[in-house]
């Protein structure tokens, strides 16, 4: 159903004041998809129950699973968007969707191979990682309370739309609740800079089974309780002038190695 919409105090798109306020949007059980491609993905995943769309007349013709919305669709001028969202609007998009549970799926349990995070709490790593993650054949990741919410708006703009297929999971205790995947027969490779480390070429030589590749913030690292629970130590050799790499673009590097 199509809406125009001329009015930004019009209380049909009164939620769209929200979408720079993640408190407020986690508390509906909604996430906020931003631009085209994103929200394109988002309708083409068909994991998410649409609330509505709010978009310019330029994107609506744009859109190419219009079709398939089962939501209103409010239609108003880029100017009209800025003013109800509260910041300069130039993607001609933006969705509202609900949330899905944080617990693991009967898609996450088909999973064999799973990247970690722990302690991730920038919105643009956690994007990221979800990327790489999508770009090098995982099939889901597990989350440590204190990482990033992946439906934060700059994470899953970061991500490209990766966090709308992949299915992940935030695990407790952490990193305790690891071991029921290791029961499941999961190896576990920790990402660490740590000298005494298996160097990844080492590691990659035998990437087959089920596999979890864990990863910790930028600085700390892993917590010494997640290194405990791991089979194999790895690190990245590196110029000794460069004593670490953006989270992202280590689990990228580990990922294309062991995706062969």
């Amino acid at each position: 159903m199509i809406v125009p919409v001329a009015n930004p105090n019009d209380p049909r798109i009164a939620a769209y004041g929200h979408v720079a306020d993640a408190r407020w949007l986690a508390s509906q059980g909604l996430f906020v998809a931003e631009g085209r491609l994103v929200v394109e993905r988002l309708i083409a995943s068909g994991r998410f129950r649409l609330h509505s769309l709010l978009v310019t007349p330029t994107s609506l013709k744009a859109l190419e699973h219009g079709a398939a919305i089962h939501a209103p669709i409010f239609v108003a001028e880029r100017e009209i968007i800025s003013r109800i969202a509260g910041f300069d609007f130039h993607r001609g998009c933006l969705a509202l969707a609900e949330r899905r549970p944080e617990t693991p799926s009967p898609e996450l349990d088909a999973a064999t191979r799973i990247l970690a995070l722990e302690g991730v709490a920038d919105p643009s790593n956690v994007g990221g990682l979800f990327r790489v993650a999508a770009a090098f054949g995982v099939d889901g990741l597990l989350l440590d309370p204190a990482t990033a919410d992946p439906f934060y708006r700059k994470a899953l703009r970061t991500s490209m739309g990766a966090v709308l297929h992949l299915p992940f999971a935030r695990l407790t205790p952490w990193p305790d609740a690891i071991a029921a995947y290791k029961a499941r027969g999961f190896r576990v490779l920790a990402l660490t800079p740590r000298a005494d480390a298996l160097r990844l070429a080492d590691a990659a030589a035998d990437p087959a089974g089920l596999l979890i590749v864990m990863v910790g913030t930028e600085g700390a690292g892993l917590s010494p309780a997640a290194m405990q629970t791991a089979d194999v130590l790895v690190r990245i050799p590196t110029a000794r002038s460069v004593d670490s790499l953006n989270v992202s673009v280590a689990a990228g590097i580990v990922l294309s190695h062991l995706a062969g």
